[in-house]
């Protein structure tokens, strides 16, 4: 089957919006080639600075004939939209229609058989529209036409058009359109100074090898496993190590279409500047990578630049002007470090004062005074010293006031504990100035020093019921405060540090911090309900069941989550087995019996059950065995041995089998009858020494 090779050539696109935009158009064009009739065997899309590229392999040559119904007005309605129907329809009187009985009424229904079209006719018809409504973030209007209704948007001017369609064994044909006077060919151009002539192409494997020879890279990903390779060789033959950076290698393969790796160097006297200001710097300012000598760990004065052409002179006046960038730069980060150097941590607090962390929520200043007065009662829970976890607090945020994070953002915390060791505080305090913030993702680390998980429980406590007290909560996919982050941080902290905290005490002790009224009586058990969603999710990733935190939940109360965890491991261990499995559906059936008795009788059946009822050994041997199970898995639970409530819980499987099996349960005598509910109910009270099996899903 034909094969379809698009490229939009165009002025650079921003590294930015190269991986969308790509996706962006495999995607529209696929949808609507299916949408059409026309499944396909693959697709995949490209870019590079200049072009994006789609190539689309199997598509049928023809469209299959279409048959579709399309539903008219009702039988006696007004000449108007009988009119419109036909016109709609194409028919040509309403004898063409068929009547579809409804109970609403009887309505005309239009047959309507479209017959299938050549793809190639399908592609020239929805590609233009495809390129006029592509959702660049940003773009713009440009040329003879530019405001003209019309007139292209763009994310840079678009220069030309290849699109190209056909079998592999036949010469293509074009795909004729135009798009803001730009027509459709089959010409494309290589790098714009290596190679800037014009190239014929054909198909994909042709236009991708042509292309390499022009000095250009397709594939962003063979463009970004060239530059490490090439820029870890060279980095190793001078004696370094490559300081790897996967977000700037994505932006860095987006700004070059034939990578080139060079090396600079710097003035060693800036190396006396913080190793991740310098790396800031260089990454953030000139787009290039730092080394390390792999003998010490500590950064090198070099950088690595890639250059988007094989210079003439090797390189040397690319790497002299970043060289003289960067030493400006360098100069201006230096100056930044030793001026804030000359102020202490706690000399910057009272400049807090004036800046307003929320509108509803008091300064930045109120805000530290929160977690000062929460990190130091943690501090007891988390075997945290008191006094350094209140000092930690005090100047966790004070670097935000300094120049170096002001210029770096992203080097807030680690240069406030930079300064604290510089100005001569404890190594904990310090430590949680730069750990507080963590973690801030699935993928970070989570602190282990008690001093940093006090603040950092502190910081996101405060941080969550001030949100909540103002009832800004998280919605649909929107949580501009990072909630959920900051719920899955605290979540992270208690169960990787093993540390057992009441999350209800805690989250009414950071409500009570606070100066706006907060419902203490609705909102911790509201802020409780949270965590068990974002508990959920954790342990959903690590291949735990989200049904059994629903089981452990619902017994109240439960707000200890290292036990919570624990319990859930236990139980998903317990139900994997047989015993598990036999007991919940045996409580499962005697839940159900329960439900459907209690509505029929409009009560329910609790109390104990009268042992002078029992008639039949299976009614007596289920009575005993859960007595001895309750009272076992009870005295389990208190001592928080969760294995051994199961294996307490496993005891019950024989009887309860035994029960369903000989007793019937809704005898004809309704003393009777009662006694053996009311002993289902206590199967059902049993197994609530571990979980609420009510909510588990078979």
């Amino acid at each position: 089957m034909p094969d379809l090779l698009l490229e939009l050539f165009s002025e650079e696109i921003p590294a930015r919006m190269q991986a969308k935009a790509a996706d962006d158009l495999r995607r529209m064009v696929t949808d609507k080639l299916v949408a059409e009739g026309l499944v396909y065997d693959g697709a995949k899309a490209f870019a590079t600075p200049r072009r994006l590229a789609l190539t689309i392999h199997g598509i049928p040559a023809r469209q299959p004939d279409l048959k579709t119904e399309r539903r008219g007005p009702k039988m006696g309605a007004p000449d108007a939209a009988v009119q419109g129907f036909l016109k709609a329809t194409g028919l040509k009187s309403l004898d063409e229609a068929k009547i579809q009985r409804d109970p609403k009424g009887d309505f005309y229904i239009a047959l309507i058989e479209k017959p299938g079209r050549d793809a190639i006719d399908v592609l020239a018809e929805i590609l233009p529209v495809i390129i006029r409504t592509f959702p660049w973030p940003k773009s713009m209007r440009w040329g003879a036409r530019s405001g003209k209704p019309g007139s292209l948007n763009w994310v840079r001017p678009l220069h030309a058009i290849t699109a190209t369609f056909g079998l592999e064994t036949e010469e293509p044909d074009v795909v004729k359109f135009s798009v803001d006077g730009i027509e459709t060919g089959q010409t494309t151009y290589g790098h714009r100074f290596l190679a800037p002539g014009a190239i014929n192409v054909r198909r994909f494997e042709d236009y991708e090898a042509k292309l390499l020879d022009a000095k250009v890279v397709l594939d962003p990903e063979r463009r970004k496993d060239s530059i490490l390779a090439d820029a870890t060789e060279l980095a190793f033959a001078q004696g370094f190590e490559l300081v790897e950076d996967q977000n700037l290698l994505d932006e860095v393969a987006g700004l070059v279409e034939w990578p080139v790796v060079l090396m600079g160097s710097f003035d060693a006297e800036f190396l006396a500047t913080p190793a991740e200001v310098i790396r800031a710097t260089i990454r953030n300012n000139q787009k290039c990578f730092v080394v390390r000598d792999p003998k010490t760990g500590k950064l090198a004065n070099k950088f690595i630049p890639v250059a988007n052409i094989e210079a003439t002179d090797g390189g040397a006046t690319i790497i002299a002007g970043n060289e003289r960038v960067i030493r400006a730069r360098l100069s201006d980060a230096k100056f930044f470090y030793e001026t804030d150097l000359k102020t202490k941590l706690q000399d910057r607090l009272p400049k807090f004062e004036q800046i307003v962390f929320h509108e509803k929520l008091g300064t930045q200043a109120a805000r530290i005074k929160r977690i000062e007065r929460l990190a130091a009662e943690l501090a007891p829970l988390v075997g945290a010293d008191v006094a350094k976890a209140t000092r930690a607090a005090q100047l966790a945020k004070a670097d935000l006031l300094t120049e170096v994070v002001g210029e770096f953002p992203e080097v807030q915390g680690l240069m406030g504990k930079y300064y604290a060791l510089a100005q001569g505080e404890d190594a904990s305090v310090a430590a949680a100035c730069e750990e507080h913030y963590k973690p801030q993702g699935p993928a970070d680390r989570v602190p282990t020093d008690p001093v940093s998980v006090a603040v950092a429980l502190a910081d996101k406590l405060d941080t969550l019921a001030g949100f909540w007290a103002i009832d800004e909560k998280p919605t649909g996919s929107k949580d501009p405060y990072a909630l959920r982050r900051a719920a899955l941080g605290v979540i992270r902290l208690i169960v990787e540090n093993a540390l057992r905290l009441p999350v209800l005490k805690a989250a009414q002790s950071a409500l009570a911090g606070l100066s706006v009224a907060a419902d203490a009586s609705k909102l911790p058990s509201d802020l409780l309900a949270f965590f068990a969603d974002r508990l959920k999710v954790q342990l959903r990733e690590q291949g735990a069941r989200h049904d059994l935190v629903d089981a452990v939940f619902a017994l109240g109360g439960q707000d200890d989550l290292l036990m919570i965890v624990r319990r859930v491991e236990a139980l998903g261990k317990f139900l994997d087995s047989d015993d598990g499995k036999n007991l919940l559906a045996g409580t499962k059936r005697a839940s159900n019996i329960l439900s459907i008795e209690e509505k029929k009788d409009k009560r329910t059946f609790d109390g104990a059950p009268d042992a002078a009822l029992y008639s039949l050994t299976e009614e007596k041997a289920l009575a005993k065995a859960i007595g001895e199970v309750t009272t076992e898995a009870r005295a389990a639970v208190a001592k928080e041995d969760f294995a051994a409530a199961m294996s307490a819980m496993a005891k019950l499987r024989p009887p309860v089998d035994a029960f369903f099996d000989k007793v019937r349960v809704n005898d004809d005598d309704p003393k009777v009858r009662e006694n053996r509910l009311k002993l289902l109910n206590e199967i059902r009270s049993a197994t609530r020494a571990v979980a609420d099996f009510s909510k588990i899903q078979d």
